[in-house]
């Protein structure tokens, strides 16, 4: 009986293995292979077509005195700084309201999660033409109500950056809304009767209880939310190119024109992989912190 029970098992876990091979399989060859590679390329000096030669550690002591990738490192900052918060606080105001039962609630909840299936490119183009300068409808709005030299927008190295992030708060929030609203509909109803009978108002419930029991879910969004902002590319490859000028420059975009404009495949892995250490190094100080905030 042992003996017929083990060969069973044996036998299932080879059938399990053969289903889970081709997935294995596709991770092995491009996932972890890739990634291998373009870690030992950014120690080389190689231009996709000639001899690798090995160059060491200069890939990544030139990084330090690049105009480009500071200024790359800096926009995806101010992104991360600006859009993150910006586009939490939104997603929760609206997963409150809607989560108060307000009227038609499925069609403003599809409505404000459509943009996040919506794809990004589509997205793109569609506010490329919300912000022409000319004859896109925001400044034809702007010049209807009085002002007389509205922004150039994508146009213009002031207003580029900016104009992304609006795009991206945008297009993210109902993702972020969806989460907060599953985490709101797990709080006990109890609680706020509670603190309702204790003479808590609204603000007061709000901060003492939707705060630290949705916490678990904010430390989530957090993290996701940065490693997003960081990874911006198509959204920018498609609104500016990384213009005008170097204003709407990030990081990623960088390395892909490093390495597929400017033919420098070892220098652009070696960015890849700072910017990898930079996305390990604010996710593990999340992760240390997080046991001073987050309820369990």
């Amino acid at each position: 009986m042992m003996k017929t029970n083990k060969t069973f098992l044996t036998r299932g876990r080879k059938v399990g293995y053969t289903f889970l091979l081709p997935n294995i399989i596709g991770f092995l060859v491009f996932i972890c292979f890739p990634v291998l590679a373009s870690f030992l390329m950014s120690f080389t000096d190689w231009n996709g077509f000639g001899q690798i030669e090995f160059a060491g550690l200069s890939n990544y002591t030139r990084l330090w005195g690049d105009e480009t990738f500071r200024i790359s490192l800096l926009n995806s900052l101010i992104m991360t700084v600006v859009s993150v918060p910006a586009t939490l606080f939104l997603a929760i105001l609206a997963a409150v309201v809607l989560n108060k039962g307000v009227k038609a609630v499925k069609l403003f909840r599809t409505a404000i999660f459509m943009p996040h299936i919506t794809a990004t490119i589509a997205v793109a183009v569609v506010w490329q033409l919300l912000y022409n300068p000319t004859m896109g409808p925001i400044n034809g709005l702007l010049r209807s109500l009085g002002v007389e030299h509205p922004p150039m927008w994508l146009a213009s190295t002031t207003w580029a950056l900016p104009s992304v992030i609006i795009v991206s708060i945008w297009h993210s929030v109902g993702y972020y809304m969806v989460l907060y609203l599953a985490g709101l509909q797990g709080i006990p109803k109890d609680l706020y009767e509670a603190a309702s009978l204790d003479g808590a108002g609204k603000a007061s419930q709000f901060k003492n209880i939707t705060v630290p029991m949705l916490s678990p879910v904010i430390f989530f969004t957090v993290i996701i939310g940065i490693i997003n902002s960081f990874k911006v590319f198509d959204m920018v490859y498609v609104l500016t190119k990384g213009g005008p000028g170097r204003s709407t420059h990030v990081l990623v975009y960088d390395i892909y024109y490093t390495a597929f404009q400017r033919y420098e495949y070892g220098y652009a892995s070696a960015m890849a992989y700072v910017l990898f250490a930079i996305i390990l190094v604010i996710t593990l100080i999340q992760f240390k912190g997080q046991k001073k905030w987050v309820n369990d």
